[in-house]
């Protein structure tokens, strides 16, 4: 071997290397954040947790003690009823743009969903104020009701946050199902509409579920939509047109507020949030590789 030749091999080497750490790095970069967070939230929030924390509700502000038992089952509440309200909407929007959406339609409802992606969380919390808030408030004349922030315009918030999210994920699973599957099923003479519901649809299970699993992490921590839509409650409530507390916005209040307890509690809230996000994703892998295998 020449000298020429053992030159290039040493520097093939030392790119492969550099590249190689570059790699490792950018991995570090990415993970780093995500693990002193989960440690900071731990740290602090692991003292405050306790048993009464998720029994009891808060208690006469000013005063340690109670817990968070209504914000926790508000956020149940909450990410349950934007996942009914939107997510047939959303799945049904994929499936449209898969396997109908090459036409200037399709093309247009692909773009607005993107823009609908786009829209800060706390704009769609003022809208859902405007059109959902404001018309029950002014129906108040002639229902006699006397509450117009409820559980149920924080859930069409959430849903319309998810909607977006869902559909495209959705629409790239579709695509990925390929041609000869829907041919085949073609050839023995199912129809499209039914083609689409029991072959395309169940092969592309697993990154819808992927998909709604991200959404649903990304509504649960979701805080400004329901200051202008649920709005919070120190009270224990599952009516759907009351106020509902939830863990963000305890989270939220408490942080803000005067006393040593309620920032502890702020904590605790946290920590019990990031673990309910992070048993979904864990429950949806284990799920998915249930099925695989």
């Amino acid at each position: 071997m020449n000298e020429r030749s053992r030159g290039n091999r040493r520097r093939r080497k030392l790119v492969d290397r550099i590249a190689t750490a570059t790699i490792i790095g950018a991995g570090v970069g990415v993970v780093a954040p995500l693990v002193i967070i989960l440690a900071y939230v731990f740290m602090k929030g692991l003292p405050a947790l306790n048993l009464d924390l998720v029994r009891e509700n808060p208690g006469p502000v000013g005063t340690p003690g109670g817990g968070i038992k209504n914000s926790i089952v508000g956020s149940a509440m909450l990410l349950a009823l934007a996942l009914a309200m939107g997510l047939p909407l959303a799945v049904a929007t994929g499936v449209y743009l898969a396997e109908y959406g090459r036409t200037r339609l399709g093309f247009a409802i692909r773009f607005l969903v993107d823009v609908l992606a786009g829209v800060p969380s706390i704009t769609i919390g003022l809208f859902v104020y405007t059109a959902v808030v404001l018309n029950i408030r002014k129906a108040e004349r002639f229902t006699g009701s006397d509450q117009s922030f409820t559980a149920f315009a924080g859930g069409v918030a959430l849903a319309l946050i998810m909607l977006p999210i869902v559909a495209r994920v959705t629409e790239e699973m579709l695509l990925l199902v390929p041609q000869i599957t829907r041919e085949a099923s073609y050839a023995l003479g199912v129809p499209k509409w039914r083609t689409i519901l029991t072959v395309v649809l169940p092969a592309a299970s697993s990154g819808v579920l992927t998909g709604v699993v991200l959404a649903s992490a990304r509504v649960a921590g979701e805080a400004a939509p329901l200051l202008f839509t649920a709005l919070g409650n120190n009270f224990y409530s599952t009516s759907l047109f009351r106020p509902i507390d939830a863990l963000p916005l305890r989270i939220f209040n408490y942080a803000l507020g005067p006393y040593e307890y309620q920032h502890e509690q702020a904590w605790a809230g946290a920590l019990i949030l990031v673990t309910l996000v992070l048993m979904m994703s864990v429950g949806a892998r284990l799920a998915l590789q249930r099925r695989a295998r």
